[in-house]
């Protein structure tokens, strides 16, 4: 990891849960992070927290609305004026919301989409142009995957998640073969973690807690942090070596 170091990464949707984990996990490593989201102030807090324990690295919070494209072309103009550009960019904002393909909200599914497929897609070409202008031919593109990504879970609620989690998993693939045909060294990666114990399922299920509660109750899931490792081992590979995904669960998780 050393040769990130003093380096800039993007992490959206780093308010809380994995995203929170990954922009610890890097401002531990000694890198510059812009921490991204709606709402901030979980950033901040963490920002001060990684400053207060004397992490070598720098959390910098950002407001941004990934559901708005014009918030993320100014997000990216704002790390080009003041830190020049980005260098890792971490795809992990995402939601679920509870809308079956036969009676679900088309307000439900444009959420999803906007957030889980779209601001991805402008976050990497935005990210891309940003290294290519700089002549950064060692960069990485991580898109924080499910792996509801490579099947799809019985629940009716979450079929047009496990839908836009497909989509990731071939923007992936079809990201990396672009690069290749451009002849680029930056590598594209996906990790896809199977239950983690966040918020995630409060907000899909934000009328039925019990529901959402039950989620985790069952087995030992993975933690934030499990998944923030993930990061770091895929970042810390010599630069030759590139993993196409990461498929992990808990143990006790039957699919």
């Amino acid at each position: 990891m050393e040769r990130w170091r003093d380096r800039l990464a993007l992490v959206t949707g780093a308010s809380g849960g994995i995203g929170a984990a990954v922009a610890r996990a890097l401002v531990q490593q000694g890198l510059k992070v812009v921490g991204c989201a709606r709402t901030v102030g979980n950033i901040e807090e963490l920002a001060a927290e990684c400053k207060s324990a004397g992490y070598p690295g720098t959390l910098i919070p950002y407001r941004c609305d990934l559901s708005n494209e014009e918030d993320i072309l100014s997000m990216f103009s704002a790390v080009r004026s003041q830190h020049s550009g980005v260098d890792i960019c971490i795809n992990n904002a995402g939601l679920a919301r509870p809308d079956t393909l036969l009676s679900g909200s088309t307000s439900g599914w444009k959420e999803m989409f906007n957030v889980n497929v779209l601001a991805l897609s402008i976050c990497t070409r935005e990210a891309f142009q940003s290294m290519r202008e700089r002549k950064v031919d060692d960069g990485h593109i991580i898109n924080i995957n499910s792996m509801s990504g490579h099947r799809v879970p019985p629940p009716a609620e979450t079929h047009f998640y496990s839908a836009t989690k497909y989509a990731v998993t071939a923007l992936t693939e079809g990201l990396r073969q672009e690069l290749r045909e451009a002849q680029s060294h930056i590598r594209a990666t996906c990790i896809s973690p199977g239950v983690v114990e966040t918020q995630f399922a409060f907000k899909l299920h934000d009328k039925d807690p019990e529901k959402a509660a039950a989620t985790y109750g069952h087995m030992k899931c993975l933690k934030p942090e499990d998944v923030a490792e993930a990061v770091i081992y895929v970042l810390s590979m010599p630069p030759h070596v590139q993993i196409g995904d990461i498929q992990m669960r808990p143990t006790e998780q039957v699919t």
